[in-house]
C-alpha cells in the first residue's frame, strides 16, 4: 500500500513557476531567441504556463513546442516487452540558432533527459539548450543538472514525486508516495 504526502500545494507550485519564468529571463537576457520545448507529457503544461508568464512579464508570445521522447529512451521495450505507443512530437517552429529551454516535470535519474537532448537534437541545431524542471529529487545517474529548479525534494530510494497539473489530474501539486 502506497502512502502520499503532498509537499508542494497549487499556490506554491505556481511560485515555483513564476520564480523559474524570472530565472529565465535574467539568465537568457530577456526572450529573444527563446523558445520553450515541454517533455510530454506533464512538462507540457509547465512549459505552457510559463510562457504565459513570459507573455505577462515581456509581452511577448514565446514558442511552445512539445517533445516526445518514447523511441529515444534507453530502456525502451523492457518495460513492457513490446513497443511503445509513440505520439508525434510537436515543434511548430525551427529550434537553429535558438535559445531552448526544456521543461519536465521531475528531474531524477537524468535519463529522461538524456532522451530528450537526443531528440531535440534530431529537429536542429539550437544556440543553447537549458533545462527548466519543477522538481529535482536527486539520485542522478548521468552528470545531468537543471538550469532551473523550483523545488529540491530529496526523496529515498522507494520513493517517488508524484506531480499533478490541473490540466490532466484536476488539481496542481507535488506529493511524495512512499511505495
Amino acid at each position: 500500500m502506497s502512502e502520499n504526502k503532498e509537499i508542494v500545494d497549487a499556490q506554491a507550485m505556481t511560485r515555483a513557476l513564476t520564480r523559474i519564468t524570472y530565472e529565465i529571463i535574467e539568465q537568457n537576457h530577456g526572450v529573444d531567441d527563446l523558445v520553450l520545448v515541454g517533455i510530454k507529457t506533464r512538462g507540457i503544461y509547465l512549459a505552457q504556463r510559463i510562457a504565459s508568464r513570459l507573455k505577462q512579464l515581456e509581452h511577448v508570445d514565446v514558442p511552445v513546442g512539445d517533445l516526445d521522447i518514447t523511441n529515444y529512451r534507453d530502456d525502451r521495450g523492457r518495460r513492457t516487452g513490446q513497443d511503445p505507443d509513440v505520439t508525434a512530437t510537436e515543434v511548430g517552429f525551427p529550434i537553429n540558432g535558438q535559445n531552448v529551454i526544456l521543461v519536465d516535470d521531475v528531474l531524477y535519474t537524468g535519463r529522461t533527459i538524456r532522451a530528450a537532448l537526443d531528440a531535440l537534437m534530431d529537429l536542429g541545431r539550437p544556440k543553447k539548450i537549458g533545462l527548466a524542471v519543477l522538481v529535482d529529487r536527486g539520485h542522478r545517474e548521468l552528470p545531468i543538472r537543471a538550469d532551473f529548479v523550483g523545488k529540491n525534494i530529496p526523496t529515498a530510494l522507494d520513493e517517488h514525486i508524484q506531480v499533478r497539473v490541473k490540466e490532466i489530474d484536476g488539481s496542481d501539486g507535488v506529493a511524495i508516495v512512499q511505495d
